[in-house]
């Protein structure tokens, strides 16, 4: 496919972020939009179906038979809440120490809180001073903590919905779906790809070839929004065109990978034929939206304005309203068989559209998860990360394959898009770069995959590989793309 020249294209001025769409009247009339995203998008998702439905005639898969988690019912019938509270106690330090060390070496703190479950898990904690471990998180009490993080996951993506900027996509419109778009149909690709290759050996009996092929599709080619936004703060792109774009991207990216994994749970967790799946899940999804935007915003609307504006009538009546709201969504969906956290994600996107009743739900809410119900999160999938299950060479060779997939589809295709819309070469591998970070979104669609039992502990320990470096690599990289200096003028915030 041919690009716009070089010498127009990177005529973006670096001091604003650059890299703005050419003007209509000297972009190139034979280069036309509806081209590029069937190139870009169509073409890729074509063959990515093309692969799930001709891989309905492969082997079954020889994993495991059911999902992880079996030991938990051998746990006590009891709390042991001295043990617990010990447990939240070292979770808590550990991510506060390694999270703020992580962030002195230019990295984003929740890259040190990710690393810091996973020290915690049998890949370290467990490897170097197993007695210790076995003490601080002995078989079956983990589950205690697998119940307050998915709590936490459920409040986190109400508030990704809430941070969800709808005004910002429809002012870029068509570039940010080709951006969007071309970050998420290479990647699925790829998925595809993998699937072909490990379903057989790293998928459980019970499922199908065409449910862990979507799961692959969609775990390779989500994106970080919040990890996303805090990288953007940190190095002070946020009123640049080029963070502005990003964060556009990234929203719909998500919301499209989203989608596709609450049609590859209801698949998985539903009954009868894929047809009938679909067509529930369809009319139900339907259902739900309607009573949340036409029914529950209008609701919250009122009551925002009865209680006031300027937000002093936001008391904890208010709160517990949002709340009640949260979790009904959330229990819709786990009904509807998606799962809790796109009903809470709606619940967020369904809100109405006020800067000050953000402001406060977000007061109220934010500290509580980052401090201490994340931190859970990631110290819940670190206990599940068993990096000794990778014990041949060909565990390892298949772990570097998906990160280079990973990297390659995402950063690739976000980049192409980024180019073909007329942004420069050095800002469309920045665009890159951003949406290839995974971070926390990736652990929870992990963690929904291992609970479903649609991957094998190995796969997962793979994957949670794959995120961990994704995110690592976005802001040294970005750093040498987009220089902050260069940018705004100053260094780089502490």
């Amino acid at each position: 496919m041919d690009f716009i020249p070089t010498d127009a294209g990177d005529t973006g001025n670096a001091g604003d972020g650059g890299g703005k769409p050419l003007p209509a009247a000297i972009r190139p009339r034979w280069h036309p939009k509806a081209m590029i995203y069937t190139v870009l998008v169509m073409a890729p998702v074509a063959a990515f179906l093309w692969i799930v439905l001709s891989g309905a005639s492969m082997p079954a898969a020889v994993g495991i038979a059911a999902a992880p988690g079996a030991a938990a019912a051998a746990a006590p019938a009891y709390l042991n809440l001295s043990l617990l509270l010990a447990q939240i106690t070292v979770i808590i330090a550990v991510a506060r120490v390694l999270g703020i060390l992580l962030k002195r070496l230019g990295q984003p703190q929740v890259v040190g809180e990710m690393i810091a479950g996973l020290a915690l898990g049998p890949s370290l904690l467990g490897w170097v001073w197993p007695d210790a471990s076995a003490w601080l998180f002995p078989a079956g009490t983990v589950r205690y903590i697998g119940v307050l993080s998915q709590l936490g996951i459920v409040l986190f993506m109400f508030l990704v919905g809430l941070e969800l900027d709808l005004s910002s996509l429809r002012a870029r419109g068509r570039h940010i779906l080709i951006i969007s778009h071309g970050g998420m149909a290479l990647p699925m690709l790829g998925g595809g790809l993998l699937a072909l290759l490990l379903y057989h050996d790293y998928s459980t009996a019970k499922t199908s070839f065409m449910g862990f092929s979507l799961f692959l599709g969609c775990a390779m080619s989500v994106t970080a929004f919040p990890v996303l936004a805090r990288i953007i703060a940190e190095r002070g792109l946020g009123a640049t065109s080029l963070g502005a774009t990003a964060m556009a991207c990234a929203a719909v990216a998500d919301v499209s990978a989203w989608a596709l994994l609450a049609v590859s749970v209801s698949l998985e967790r539903g009954t009868g034929g894929v047809c009938a799946i679909l067509l529930r899940m369809g009319l139900g999804a339907a259902a739900f939206l309607g009573v949340m935007f036409f029914g529950v915003r209008h609701l919250l609307a009122w009551y925002w304005r009865k209680a006031g504006t300027d937000g002093k009538g936001f008391n904890t009546n208010g709160f517990s309203l949002i709340l009640l709201v949260v979790l009904l969504a959330a229990l819709a969906t786990e009904l509807l068989n998606a799962h809790a956290i796109f009903g809470a994600f709606v619940a967020g996107v369904a809100m109405p559209r006020d800067a000050k009743l953000g402001a406060a739900i977000k007061a109220r809410m934010e500290d509580l998860l980052v401090v201490l119900l994340l931190p859970l999160f990631f110290a819940f999938t670190g206990l599940r990360t068993n990096v000794g299950l990778l014990s041949t060479s060909r565990d390892w060779w298949l772990a570097g394959l998906i990160l280079a997939v990973a990297v390659a589809g995402k950063l690739g295709g976000s980049a192409l898009g980024a180019r073909a819309s007329g942004i420069c070469w050095r800002e469309a591998g920045a665009l890159g770069v951003l949406m290839n970070a995974r971070g926390l979104m990736e652990l929870v669609l992990l963690t929904i995959g291992l609970q479903d039992g649609v991957i094998t502990p190995a796969l997962f320990a793979m994957m949670v590989i794959m995120a961990v470096v994704t995110t690592m690599i976005t802001s040294p990289v970005l750093a040498r793309l987009v220089p902050v200096p260069a940018l705004r003028g100053h260094a780089p915030p502490e």
